[in-house]
């Protein structure tokens, strides 16, 4: 579970900017989108496989 406390002095803006950041550092919002609607084997295998394609790239890159 995501908690953000306000510190004194902070508005409501700059917390609820914290909040989103460790939501979506958490991976909360991928999960919802996951867990959404029932996923076909095949649509799971093609999910990973994108997934794999965009990890290999981001490695590759690095090394350059």
């Amino acid at each position: 579970m995501t908690q953000v406390v306000l510190g004194e002095n902070e508005g409501i803006d700059s917390a609820l900017r914290r909040f989103k950041r460790q939501v979506s550092q958490a991976g909360i919002f991928q999960d919802i989108r996951k867990k959404r609607h029932f996923e076909t084997p095949l649509e799971k295998e093609k999910r990973k496989l994108v997934a794999r394609r965009k990890q290999r790239r981001r490695r590759s890159s690095g090394y350059r």
